[in-house]
């Protein structure tokens, strides 16, 4: 039987304004192309990419941009306006932000499982000990979760903004959550609203949570940001640590833990601009796949709590 291990719990986090990137996100269609599934991982197709440069003749962005609707469209505006919404993710760019001239990486495989797209392994041998396991990967600012060794989800992130506030790399583990808070760093007068909180850094108080549409490079103040459908989505399948907490009536938590929570892997080096997960090659461009660690324990703890629920791991085998 594994004793418990004895912790504080600090009671207040540090956190970031949910900011608006200005215009209209179709959360609906992006959390429908997120959660399109197939019946099994070996049934998703393979994907190929290609480049796509926006032109119109008269030198109007609008009308360049409805063409490149109509193209990935098939001459159906409005089915490209629908499949823009994975351009964008694919791109880590917005729609509304591409003029003329600028190019656009296309998958040439539409409407299949999201998976299809993934720069993560779809099976990880290293993970396949672990029920459930969340990587979150910096140079291309994406996540990853993994059931027993197989992916499960995947998507975009924002991380820290290395001149401020990075997310520090490390190995962690999901203890608390919320649906809904407000920031304890608001400004006087604002309300910096976060939904679907999980938190992964208890000392440093850094978590996951919902956000507009986490394109670009690391923008935040340390936690990252997911899109709605995949904050909802991790919120309501990772697993928090299990403890028997007592308060001491002051400003901390006397706390028994029990069980940790879902083991999260933060690895790789922050991009310096909007990430690049592909590679350019002279006629087409490639998914850069992502090198996980040979085993989640190599990943070097990033927690005090963490240090002692490895030495107890070790001591128990």
């Amino acid at each position: 039987m594994i004793r418990a291990l004895y912790l504080v719990v600090l009671v207040g986090f540090a956190a970031h304004p949910v900011l608006a990137q200005g215009g209209f996100i179709n959360q609906t269609a992006v959390a429908e192309l997120l959660n399109r599934r197939a019946e099994s991982l070996d049934g998703i197709p393979d994907v190929q990419y290609n480049y796509h440069v926006l032109y119109d003749a008269r030198g109007n962005n609008a009308l360049a941009r409805n063409a490149f609707y109509r193209d990935i469209g098939g001459g159906d505006i409005q089915l490209g306006l629908a499949r823009s919404e994975l351009v964008q993710m694919i791109n880590r760019r917005l729609m509304r932000t591409v003029g003329i001239g600028d190019t656009v990486i296309v998958p040439t495989v539409f409407e299949v499982d999201f998976r299809a797209y993934s720069p993560f392994p779809r099976y990880y041998a290293g993970g396949r000990d672990f029920d459930k396991l969340f990587v979150m990967e910096k140079a291309i600012q994406a996540f990853a979760a993994y059931e027993y060794g197989k992916l499960t989800r995947w998507g975009i992130i924002n991380t820290g903004n290395p001149d401020e506030v990075p997310t520090p790399n490390g190995r962690y583990n999901f203890n608390w959550r919320e649906p809904y808070r407000v920031s304890t760093l608001s400004p006087p007068g604002e309300e910096w609203e976060m939904y679907w909180v999980i938190n992964f850094h208890q000392e440093r108080g850094m978590h996951v949570h919902q956000y507009e549409m986490p394109t670009g490079g690391p923008a935040s103040h340390g936690c990252v940001r997911l899109v709605d459908a995949d904050a909802e989505w991790v919120y309501n399948w990772a697993d928090t640590w299990t403890t028997t907490a007592v308060s001491d009536g002051v400003a901390s938590i006397q706390a028994r833990l029990i069980e940790p929570g879902t083991t999260v892997l933060v690895i790789g080096t922050e991009p310096r601009d909007r990430p690049q997960p592909f590679a350019y090659g002279d006629r087409y461009p490639r998914l850069l796949p992502v090198e996980l660690p040979e085993h989640p324990y190599d990943v070097e703890p990033g927690t005090r709590q963490q240090v002692l629920w490895d030495r107890l791991r070790k001591r128990t085998g």
